[in-house]
């Protein structure tokens, strides 16, 4: 017999009908385009000495291949303004199930004096559901910083959401100018407890200790500051 063929409705009906059907039917299986815009952090953070707030958001356009991203985050004391932001701008695209390659732009509007970097890194779900994310940075200096961060959901009920959280900020040489020393620069452990009142809408409370290490650390100490942080954080995570 002759071997099946591709399309072979097209043999019983008018073949630009079918067409249409089976891009009408790609389309809805995950051809359009999508987006979501999502604060991960939003928070107060009650520290000793002053207190502060942080963000941390994101939000994409696209399909499930190929996605552009917008990521922005900062933090700052209050009434002493903004002490840093950022904003990357990313071309995103799927290398497997699970994970996305990442190249684009990351602008500094604080700490001065700004910089903007060339970004390449990579964001998706490990084995046992870590949400993982890493990056490289250089700038047109010539710095080459790094990140590396990831959080676990733990549900202790199906709106009760214990989230570990973890981040790592490296740097290959000295940035003077912006306080920063080769090697590890900081690192952070956060714990939060949220509540989803909706999946789209969750306030939670936690601790974030963030210490800086090194060449950082003696940069912070000679401003008269403390390289460690613990802080008692209240914020809402959203998206839509």
């Amino acid at each position: 017999p002759a071997p099946p063929m591709d399309h072979y409705a097209d043999r019983q009906f008018a073949p630009a009908d079918m067409a249409k059907a089976r891009h009408d039917m790609m389309f809805e299986q995950g051809g359009q385009p999508f987006y979501q815009v999502m604060f991960n952090l939003a928070e107060y953070q009650a520290r000793q000495g002053r207190d502060g707030y942080r963000w941390d958001g994101e939000a994409w356009f696209g399909g499930d291949i190929n996605r552009l991203w917008l990521k922005s985050e900062g933090e700052g004391a209050l009434r002493e303004g903004v002490e840093s932001a950022e904003v990357q701008a990313l071309y995103s695209r799927a290398v497997g199930p699970y994970f996305n390659l990442q190249a684009g732009v990351r602008h500094d509007f604080q700490p001065s004096p700004n910089r903007t970097y060339a970004t390449v890194g990579f964001e998706g779900l490990s084995p046992y559901m870590f949400e993982v994310e890493g990056a490289l940075f250089l700038s047109t200096k010539g710095d080459l910083l790094g990140r590396l961060e990831g959080y676990y959901d733990q549900r202790i009920t199906q709106r009760l959401i214990l989230q570990p959280r973890v981040e790592f900020n490296l740097s290959a040489q000295d940035v003077p100018e912006n306080r920063l020393g080769a090697g590890l620069t900081d690192a952070e452990l956060g714990l939060r407890l949220r509540y989803d009142i909706r999946r789209q809408f969750a306030p939670y409370i936690g601790v974030s200790y963030v210490a800086q290490t090194g060449r950082t650390a003696d940069f912070t100490r000679a401003e008269g500051k403390d390289p460690t942080t613990t802080s008692f954080v209240a914020g809402v995570r959203v998206w839509f």
